[in-house]
């Protein structure tokens, strides 16, 4: 879902999050470079440790045979549904849980999760009749007309809110699959007063509707591995989990109607004029937009209304949803693209108002063709055969079918913001088609992992459009002022979505620019890509948890990212690494090297300073026999000398003169004479670690850039330092240049060469000696003391 259109009112004071473990809160190292260990889930036959699906790997199927009737007048909605339900689990099934999402529109019939509220400066006078006491019926939600089985006798079940159980006469088990039928009707709801993702949109100039149908039929939930059942109540917030399945759906609509909706349309030869269906045959073999129902005809035929009635028939496979939408007002245009990794033609199409038709016939469908293609190159090919973007004041997705916004002014003019708006808004939800309708996450449990992902790749997208593109997610400098907020207003990535404050910038934003951040520069853009890729191939058309993404990424590219899922999405520390001081020191060229005299005893018998209670008793076993008591041929030196049977006086000082340095030669002295070295001493006062990257300037105006890994912090979490020494004077030093780590405090990353006084660091060339381990160091041991071998 697209935040331009559906901003956040929601304000919980309950967090509740995935704990980030500490292994040693009271020390300065031992935290944020540990493994994430036990705050992951134990890998399974499910779910392996490398992040892929195991050899156990399953997920239930639900397949559907819909028929709907819009009734254009009343504004209703009226379904009846065949739900083929596959048991892949290991478990038996004795109820079934279907999703009635439709409710949350309903004031009797909603989640009831209520937020915090103050009297408002101004209000729809709509929403005051919401507020009465007691709450009044407004008429909307689903209403189940029956429930039966393939037979068609009676199923009982029972409603909860947005959640509806099925209790099966009997258990179904492993590899069984259940047939039956669900009648439904409900009233379509105003969406531009009510708000919502599905409903209508009336256009009062011309008395036309443009109708949204999401969330529409009762819809099975998720049965998993990690869950269960996923019947976590529908709010509004948290989206959605569900299976996958085929569908085949028949809409009946009033005639002079044009829709649109996932998958392929089986009876357009039917439904179109003859022209309109010549038009779409040649579409399919163009490489620009074609008009199938042109700007024309979509006027005419908002100016009557027609009572005839026909039928739409639309099929897709392998889907999780269904969605449609249907007006007369809809010109629609098509072109067909091909997926160049498996070579696969889809038809990029486009449905838009007269209100729209300025900007969307110049950009929605070449966009929409341009995503497809894009997040193909960084994911999966795209698998469908048809990709579709629908304008209509919305922002919502579907699978091979998504909606969105943006209209021009009366006199066909726009704006720059309205039209970057509707190219990034349409990348967004046509690029939902990959995360999550294929790689097909719980966005009722994990928001971030939809829209996360999602607005990664849409940035990458963005990026391809145009470099100039001014995109405000993804950037690293752009999710800045959110991590300077008071912590006691943030929350871990890791949040349940009903309990996220900032629902745009944690969802979105700030995963969205932990990846970029991670392609960038910590990882490099080739391994990332890399095991971005292994990421969506492995779990398209499956089920991810938060640890399989994070375990693919470390295991497809052998970098140990834990202090970075640790740090970005377990934790709410911001970046701010500072510059806290700068050192300078000039060399001694000239120094004559000053032998070292060590003065020094010979060493005492190495005993024990404590006689522990497992030597007392060892002595005490007369069963015990010790080696050197056995074979008196190891008594050395050293075995009497620890007994004191060697004398050796250990008082005596010897002296030990230790010259390893000599004079450095003049021509060396040349070479080093414009040697500076610079130590750096480094802050971590925001609390996330990050590479240290850093751009010298020299007097002379060159630059030189260096990185260092974040792991640099893995003694100290706080302070680290680092020293350079350059050939030439430094004039200046810029942590972060680029701006490429979010850092919240960039006033205390630069430093700059004030003529300040340097101390000395003396230069030699060392003489060669042996430093092997274990070689003697010139020193008299006791053996030479007591002149004995």
């Amino acid at each position: 879902m697209n935040l331009k259109s559906f901003f956040i009112f929601f304000f919980c004071p309950l967090i509740a999050f995935a704990q980030n473990i500490q292994n040693n809160p009271q020390s300065n190292h031992g935290n944020k470079f540990e493994q994430l260990g036990t705050i992951l889930p134990t890998p399974n036959i499910y779910r392996t440790a490398s992040g892929a699906p195991g050899h156990g790997y399953w997920q239930n199927r639900a397949d559907y045979e819909i028929a709907a009737y819009l009734d254009e007048d009343k504004r209703n909605l009226k379904g009846s549904e065949t739900v083929t339900y596959y048991n892949n689990s290991p478990d038996d099934l004795d109820y079934l849980w279907l999703q009635l999402d439709e409710n949350e529109q309903s004031t009797v019939k909603n989640a009831g999760y209520q937020s915090s509220s103050k009297l408002p400066q101004t209000i729809n006078a709509e929403h005051l009749k919401d507020l009465e006491i007691p709450v009044k019926d407004n008429g909307y939600g689903v209403n189940i007309e029956k429930v039966t089985d393939a037979a068609g006798n009676p199923l009982k079940y029972f409603v909860n809110k947005t959640m509806m159980r099925i209790d099966l006469p009997k258990v179904l088990k492993k590899g069984e699959k259940l047939v039956f039928k669900v009648d439904w009707n409900y009233n379509i709801p105003n969406r531009m007063t009510m708000g919502g993702r599905g409903g209508y949109e009336n256009f009062p100039e011309d008395g036309n509707d443009l109708y949204t149908i999401t969330q529409w039929f009762p819809r099975m939930c998720v049965y998993s591995d990690f869950k269960g059942w996923q019947n976590n109540q529908f709010t509004g917030r948290g989206e959605f989990a569900l299976p996958f399945g085929n569908y085949k759906v028949s809409m009946n609509v009033p005639a002079d109607h044009i829709v649109a909706a996932t998958g392929v349309g089986k009876n357009f030869k039917e439904v179109l004029s003859s022209t309109q269906f010549a038009r779409w045959q040649k579409a399919q073999n163009s490489n620009e937009p074609i008009e199938i129902v042109t700007l024309d005809e979509a006027q005419k035929a908002e100016k009557t209304k027609s009572t005839q009635r026909k039928t739409w028939i639309f099929e897709a496979e392998n889907v999780r949803d269904f969605a449609w939408t249907s007006s007369r007002k809809f010109i629609w245009d098509g072109m067909k693209v091909v997926i160049p990794e498996n070579n696969n033609p889809v038809m990029a199409m486009s449905l838009y108002p007269k209100e729209s038709y300025h900007l969307y016939r110049k950009f929605s469908t070449k966009a929409v063709a341009h995503t497809i293609l894009t997040y193909s190159e960084f994911t999966i090919p795209y698998p469908y055969p048809v990709a579709q973007s629908v304008e209509a004041a919305n922002g919502m997705e579907y699978p091979m079918i998504c909606f969105n916004f943006g209209r021009t002014e009366k006199d066909g003019t726009y704006s720059e913001g309205i039209k970057n708006g509707m190219i990034g808004v349409i990348i967004h939800e046509v690029g939902h088609n990959f995360f999550p309708m294929i790689i097909n996450s719980d966005e009722r449990q994990w928001s971030w992992m939809d829209e996360g992902l999602n607005t990664f790749v849409e940035y990458l997208t963005e990026e391809r459009w145009d470099n100039k593109f001014p995109s405000r997610r993804g950037p690293a400098h752009t999710i800045v002022d959110y991590m300077k907020l008071p912590k006691d207003q943030l929350e871990p990535i890791m949040t349940n979505s009903e309990n996220i404050n900032h629902f745009g910038p944690n969802a979105y934003a700030k995963p969205a620019t932990g990846l970029n951040i991670l392609r960038e520069t910590i990882m490099g853009r080739e391994l990332f890509d890399k095991a971005f890729k292994t990421y969506s191939k492995r779990w398209a058309f499956r089920h991810p948890e938060p640890a399989d993404f994070f375990r693919t990424m470390n295991d497809a590219s052998a970098e140990n990212l834990d202090w970075f899922w640790r740090g970005w999405f377990y934790g709410i520390d911001p970046v701010d690494i500072s510059i806290d001081k700068v050192t300078v020191a000039e060399p001694d060229l000239n120094a004559v090297p000053k032998p070292q005299e060590i003065t020094y005893t010979v060493d005492k018998p190495q005993q024990n300073d404590f006689e522990d209670i497992s030597k007392i008793r060892n002595r005490e076993d007369k069963n015990i026999l010790f080696y050197t008591d056995n074979d008196k041929q190891t008594r050395d030196f050293y075995w009497r000398y620890n007994r004191g049977l060697e004398k050796v006086d250990t008082n005596k000082k010897y002296t030990l003169t230790n010259d390893i340095y000599e004079k450095l030669p003049e021509a060396d002295k040349v070479n080093l004479k414009n040697v500076r070295g610079y130590q750096i001493d480094f802050g971590n006062k925001g609390g996330m670690v990050m590479p240290i990257i850093l751009e010298f300037t020299f007097e002379d105006g060159s630059k030189v850039n260096d990185k260092v890994a974040a792991q640099i912090w893995r003694k100290d979490e706080g302070k680290v330092s680092l020293t350079y020494f350059f050939n030439k004077k430094l004039k200046s030093i810029q942590l972060d240049p680029m701006r490429e780590t979010a850092d919240i405090d960039t006033s205390n990353n630069f430093w700059g060469d004030a003529q300040q006084p340097a101390s000395k660091f003396e230069v030699f060339r060392e003489k060669q000696h042996s430093s092997a381990r274990g070689a003697a160091k010139g020193m008299i041991n006791p053996m030479q003391a007591a002149g004995k071998k």
